[in-house]
């Protein structure tokens, strides 16, 4: 009785490492042992709460000073002035040259 016993325990702890290598060969139906495995599916995307405005908070304000016209933008108001003021072309010339320098 002593042998049987024995006998049984170490089949029952046989048993798992024997039956591991059958299921890595499994393979599903309809499909193939040389096809690779499914990439993993993207991470969720994140979902912020907006921010709710205040009833009795003031509203804030941005008080960076507007950014500056570049030179062309300057001469081509200055001209279009020129031209609604009724001045001719050789007078929009020096009139633009003045107000793009000011």
């Amino acid at each position: 009785m002593k042998r049987l016993s024995i006998l049984l325990v170490c089949m029952v702890l046989a048993a798992p490492v024997v039956a591991d290598p059958a299921f890595a060969q499994l393979i599903p139906p309809g499909g193939s042992k040389f096809n690779p495995p499914l990439p993993a599916p993207p991470p969720s995307p994140r979902i912020e709460v907006p921010v709710i405005p205040q009833m009795d908070a003031p509203p804030r304000q941005s008080y960076a000073p507007a950014p500056s016209p570049s030179f062309s933008d300057r001469i081509t108001t200055c001209l279009e002035e020129g031209a609604a003021g009724g001045l001719g072309p050789s007078d929009r010339e020096a009139y633009s040259r003045s107000c793009a320098n000011r």
